[in-house]
């Protein structure tokens, strides 16, 4: 096709030359068959600049040579955009109708917060119009404190998820989630849990009340078995029953009690207490009485911990939280196993952390540890009186004071309980330095290093 356009060039300049050359006059001949080739090419380009501006198939220049290939080119390329925008606008289509056929509102957000897209359901839940609100800014349309908070935070300190009622329905418990999308979008995914949330109320409630209603009972019996093994006159044969019955009545009261603070701290229930808190001494003391339990079996329980570092919070939960990780330890350690409490700073923070050389715990079992009941063993856990509420209380605890619970363990190999606090629960109180300026430690027997856990298991609940 080029060589066309360079045969007829060259045609028009032999032409122009002959006639030059019979009239005397080759250079006037020569630039005016130039000029004409030049307005025949403008005219060409001039035709194909007009088809084009007319977006049509039809009315293509009919001009051999570069033109027309320019042309043929071009409506192939008009052919394939709109063969791909059909299969674009067929994907758009489905996308549509799977969203809106999805029971959970879906809104993509801009870089600041701004709606570029969402689904129907946004509507009814988060009472965003689409294609009204385009462009507008979700938090000046949905005010919520809370909402304004979550979707505030970075990627690596987000929660999970956000529950909150419904903006445009009050009767609806919402659970949001935030993940990033593309460049510097975020994705909103809202789920209606209502039925959830009733469901799992309706369970706390009846275990708070089951719990409170079982202890008055439990009390009385407990008191009348009492009587009756402090009763000169009770025949002999009945002491071994009497003393079975009361073992099983003080672990029935043991989980009720524990299932009544663990109900109080779902619930949030309680005055927000802030104390200094003592931990060495505290430790101290939790380590003195289980030495008094039927799980202490010779242990070395070795406690080293900051003598000045206080915490700041209810002492009734800081004690739960420790003595329960402490007696786990104990509990799931063979007889005179060794065991490292500790309770120092670290980066962030206030770290405590209880290790032993015990039985160690399999890698499957470590993301369920916290859930309540949840026993490894549950013939050995009754046996030695555990309830498996435990590591629930600890979880709860935890997450009032903003702390996360970090396990490594591996069979045979022992466990790790880690607890890590935020740093504005430290008090740094005036502590006795000892010589050398080595900081004071409290041993419960002897102080050593215990060559426990490997960190193979791994797992922040």
């Amino acid at each position: 096709l080029m060589r066309q356009d360079l045969w007829r060039l060259l045609g028009i300049v032999l032409l122009s030359v002959l006639i030059g050359l019979l009239t005397g006059h080759t250079a006037l001949a020569l630039a005016a068959g130039l000029f004409f080739f030049s307005i025949r090419q403008y005219l060409a380009q001039a035709e194909l600049l007009a088809w084009l501006k007319r977006r049509a198939d039809t009315g293509r220049p009919a001009r051999a040579g570069l033109v027309d290939e320019l042309c043929r080119e071009i409506q192939q390329l008009r052919n394939h955009y709109r063969a791909r925008n059909a299969l674009l606008a067929g994907y758009l289509k489905r996308f549509q109708r799977a969203t809106t056929a999805i029971p959970d509102a879906v809104i993509i957000l801009g870089r600041f917060g701004e709606i570029e897209w969402a689904n129907r359901k946004a509507g009814q839940y988060m009472g965003i119009c689409w294609p009204q609100d385009n462009g507008l800014r979700l938090l000046n349309l949905v005010r919520d404190p809370a909402l304004a908070d979550y979707l505030g935070l970075g990627p690596e300190t987000r929660i999970d998820a956000l529950q909150l009622d419904a903006p445009a329905n009050a009767g609806i418990q919402l659970e949001i989630r935030v993940s990033p999308y593309g460049a510097a979008r975020k994705l909103l995914v809202a789920r209606d849990v209502t039925g959830i949330s009733r469901n799992n109320q309706m369970r706390k409630d009846f275990i708070a009340n089951a719990s409170h209603e079982l202890r008055t009972p439990l009390t009385v019996i407990a008191g009348y078995l009492e009587s009756f093994a402090d009763d000169e006159l009770c025949p002999g044969e009945w002491r071994a029953h009497i003393a079975q019955m009361r073992g099983q009545t003080d672990r029935m009261q043991s989980l009720i009690a524990d299932l009544l603070q663990l109900s109080s701290l779902e619930a949030g229930a309680g005055d927000d207490i802030k104390e200094a808190v003592a931990a060495p001494e505290m430790l101290a003391m939790i380590c003195d009485e289980i030495k008094k339990t039927a799980a202490y079996r010779d242990h070395i329980i070795t406690i080293k911990a900051d003598p000045g570092l206080y915490f700041n919070g209810d002492p009734r939960l800081i004690y739960s939280a420790f003595s329960n990780l402490i007696f786990n330890a104990v509990q799931y350690t063979q007889a005179e196993g060794r065991i490292e409490v500790e309770w120092r700073e670290h980066a962030a923070g206030l770290c405590f952390s209880v290790r032993d050389n015990g039985l160690g715990i399999d890698a499957a079992h470590i993301p369920r540890l916290t859930e309540r009941f949840y026993r490894i063993d549950k013939g050995r856990s009754r046996a030695q009186g555990g309830t498996g509420l435990g590591l629930a209380i600890v979880k709860h605890i935890l997450v009032r004071y903003g702390a996360t619970l970090q396990i490594e363990s591996e069979p045979g190999q022992g466990s790790l309980f880690r607890c890590r606090f935020p740093e504005t629960h430290a008090i740094r109180m005036d502590a006795p330095a000892l010589p050398g300026g080595k900081v004071a430690v409290k041993e419960a027997l002897i102080e050593s290093e215990i060559p426990c856990g490997t960190g193979k298991c791994r797992q922040n609940l």
